[in-house]
């Protein structure tokens, strides 16, 4: 079924024996512009209010990034600090939907991860990812900060490997690097070998105790009861960020490139 649709890409959810995989897609390295974050948030929701679904799989489409994070072209359109915020919140909305969703998130990352992609990966419950799966955030490098995902990637990574990501916004790490900082639960040679993973994980949880499942999660995501307001916060920084002209300069000579 398909949740939501645009010219500029979709978020496709499909229920497969208790099994939900929600996908996103768009042609620019798979960015997220607003509206696909509003329908990825809208899609795990959903999901998380099914009794049928036991586990969910978070996905992106084609074969190169797994996600490029903001969409610059939405970045540069906006015109005042409220519009600013309007965007970072679907991020905050996205991490929060992740958070509460009952059900256990195994993300597949078959690319590299940029910016809030990061953020994606850390707030699902098991990344499961290929070698050459490479994270950058590089919120610093655009004239922002990594404020809304950065709660999600510090609780998972520690202080220390975020304000690694943090500072050095330039710098690829390697998905080895990742993984040995607890981004990524399991690395494999090869996208066969990840998606063979993927599917064992999720239909080993399919046969867990559900109730079980659910406690689990509010026990590892004890102590972020209050990320509705924090990440909101985080989204008005961002939101007047956005707007100064070192910022847009900097996303013009990212867009470049």
């Amino acid at each position: 079924m398909i949740t939501g649709n645009t010219k500029d890409g979709y978020v496709k959810t499909e229920h497969h024996r208790g099994i939900t995989t929600i996908e996103f897609f768009h042609p620019q390295s798979n960015s997220l512009p607003g509206i696909l974050l509003e329908q990825l948030a809208h899609a795990i929701h959903g999901a998380g209010n099914d009794k049928e679904t036991k586990v969910i799989i978070l996905r992106a489409g084609g074969e190169k990034a797994f996600c490029a994070g903001a969409s610059f072209d939405e970045l540069l359109a906006v015109e005042n600090a409220e519009q600013g915020f309007q965007f970072f919140i679907g991020f905050a909305h996205l991490i929060n939907a992740m958070r509460k969703c009952p059900q256990f998130i195994i993300a597949r990352i078959h690319g590299k991860c940029v910016g809030g992609a990061v953020g994606l990966a850390a707030a699902a419950d098991y990344a499961i990812a290929v070698h050459g799966a490479d994270v950058k955030l590089s919120e610093l490098a655009v004239g922002i900060g990594p404020f809304v995902v950065g709660p999600a990637v510090e609780r998972k990574m520690g202080l220390a490997a975020f304000s690694t990501l943090s500072i050095d916004a330039t710098m690829w790490r390697s998905a080895e690097w990742a993984h040995r900082k607890g981004l990524y639960a399991e690395l494999h040679n090869s996208v066969e070998e990840m998606d063979e993973a993927v599917h064992r994980l999720a239909d080993h949880l399919l046969h867990s105790n559900p109730h079980a499942m659910a406690l689990m999660k509010e026990m590892f995501w004890k102590g972020t009861e209050h990320w509705d307001t924090l990440l909101a916060e985080r989204a008005s920084f961002s939101g007047r960020l956005v707007l100064s002209e070192f910022s847009r300069h900097a996303i013009q000579q990212f867009k470049k490139k």
